[in-house]
């Protein structure tokens, strides 16, 4: 699925395109299923444009069978189930990807739910446990606690037990983040989070922030947190802009960081899958941790996908058929 010119959920077209032959360390997966990520819908706007090289197509992970292997990929890697974390193309029967950017699927995975992995996966573990530098028995604050990346953040830290605070915005998330392990979960059109986090946590304050709303709501963050406290900012939902106190980072020793997942090298990407598959994986073989699903589409029905992303009622995972599995 491709669009001419960006614009509401209702450009998206079916177009055919050439099969795509992988290249080195490249393989070419036969996509059951693709995820839909809020980076796909900033795309489609016109605000997201792919890194080169990448396909024009949005979808940023899927899961699939290996069809065909480019030089430098094992050939026992044909006919596998695999999950792949993308830099576009995953909304297609066929998508191309870096062979070393795969986990496998194992028996017993549903491959609807091992397309709702990767980008959340990937994204979660890098800025909550690389940047972030999370550890067991601290806090984390995580805001839109029932989004594909908040479900995995509050997942993730509780099965590394962390404490999790979150925010949503109705009594239904609330609850659907409480029965994911959220320690506390706040309703922010009712009660005021900084006041809320204060009160949880004695005063100290919480000891990560995962921030995707960034504008107004960094200052307020950053009251939230404890001394030596880490914000990792992965979207700007909110605004691009936000006036700070630098005082107040001083005092509290503050770090501030953040990323963005998609242009990042392949090399670093790799390192990124290995890590995951050697510490984060195994808690998805287990089943110890699955993915939260909302709904699926067809993929001919994109659109009715995309708005329902936009509208905000989801909880947990948008994903596509494409070819079932």
């Amino acid at each position: 699925m491709g669009f001419d010119a960006p614009g509401g959920p209702d450009v998206f077209r079916p177009e055919e395109l050439p099969l795509p032959e992988p290249g080195e360390n490249q393989l070419l997966i036969r996509v059951a299923w693709a995820g839909v990520n809020r980076p796909d819908v900033i795309q489609r706007q016109g605000f997201y444009p792919p890194p080169p090289g990448a396909s024009p197509i949005p979808g940023l992970e899927v899961s699939g069978t290996v069809v065909a292997v480019g030089k430098g990929v094992q050939p026992e890697m044909l006919n596998r189930r695999v999950c792949a974390l993308v830099s576009g193309g995953g909304y297609a029967e066929y998508c191309l990807a870096n062979a070393a950017h795969c986990l496998h699927v194992p028996h017993g995975m549903d491959m609807a739910e091992a397309a709702a992995i990767p980008e959340t996966l990937f994204t979660v573990w890098h800025n909550v446990f690389e940047r972030g530098w999370a550890r067991e028995g601290e806090t984390l604050l995580v805001h839109g606690g029932t989004s594909g990346i908040g479900t995995m953040a509050i997942m993730l830290a509780k099965a590394f037990e962390m404490k999790v605070v979150t925010t949503a915005g109705s009594e239904d998330k609330c609850q659907a983040a409480r029965v994911l392990g959220a320690d506390l979960a706040i309703n922010y059109r009712e009660a005021d989070f900084v006041e809320e986090v204060k009160a949880f946590t004695g005063g100290k304050g919480v000891d990560v922030v995962l921030d995707m709303v960034s504008g107004d709501y960094v200052a307020r963050n950053l009251e939230c947190l404890a001394d030596d406290g880490r914000h990792v900012t992965i979207a700007v939902l909110g605004g691009l802009k936000a006036e700070i106190n630098m005082a107040t980072i001083m005092r509290k020793r503050l770090t501030l960081t953040g990323s963005t997942l998609r242009p990042r090298s392949d090399e670093f990407k790799a390192l990124l899958a290995d890590e995951i598959h050697n510490h984060a994986w195994p808690l998805f073989e287990d089943k110890t941790i699955r993915p939260v699903m909302d709904r699926s589409f067809p993929l001919r029905d994109v659109a009715a996908a995309h708005a329902r992303m936009e509208g905000g009622d989801h909880i947990g995972k948008i994903v596509l058929e494409v070819a079932g599995g």
